[in-house]
């Protein structure tokens, strides 16, 4: 499977899409704050709930960091509102039916599952620093415990 084709040191590309409430969340509107962008395949499964519920226990800890939580993916709006009533979610999910966010980060690819190929997200988080720039990257996230890893990685990357 394909991974993401940038890297650590580059400029964020440019992101502006819907949250579950339909408002547009840029960004540059979030330029000053460490940004946390996480990209999954779909709202309601297994891997993508646990990794949203991690994220979601954990946002005090990385709000006390100045950091955003952002996730991302293609499912609807309404579909947002769903995952996040069902899992009683607390951080912000943006809506990339399009695809064109996830393209432009690099993290739209060919997959392979029961011998179908089919085109889908594959899992990878992004940390955006206060300038806009990609400070890590981590490609084919697993799930389980990913959350914690980003924020002891934050920690790390602002203690430098």
């Amino acid at each position: 499977m394909a991974k993401t084709s940038l890297t650590a040191g580059e400029k964020a590309p440019g992101l502006c899409l819907p949250d579950a409430e339909g408002n547009e969340v840029s960004l540059d509107d979030l330029r000053g704050k460490w940004v946390i962008l996480y990209f999954y395949p779909k709202d309601n499964t297994a891997g993508c709930s646990i990794e949203a519920m991690e994220f979601t226990r954990l946002k005090p800890d990385f709000e006390k960091e100045g950091a955003f939580i952002l996730g991302v993916s293609k499912d609807s709006q309404k579909s947002h509102q769903k995952f996040i009533e069902k899992k009683e979610l607390g951080i912000t999910l943006l809506s990339d039916e399009s695809t064109e966010g996830q393209q432009s980060y690099d993290v739209w690819h060919l997959k392979k599952m029961a011998g179908r190929e089919y085109m889908g997200t594959v899992r990878t988080t992004f940390i955006i620093d206060p300038e806009g720039n990609i400070a890590k990257v981590w490609d084919k996230v697993k799930a389980k415990g990913h959350a914690m890893e980003v924020l002891e990685a934050l920690r790390k990357i602002k203690g430098e």
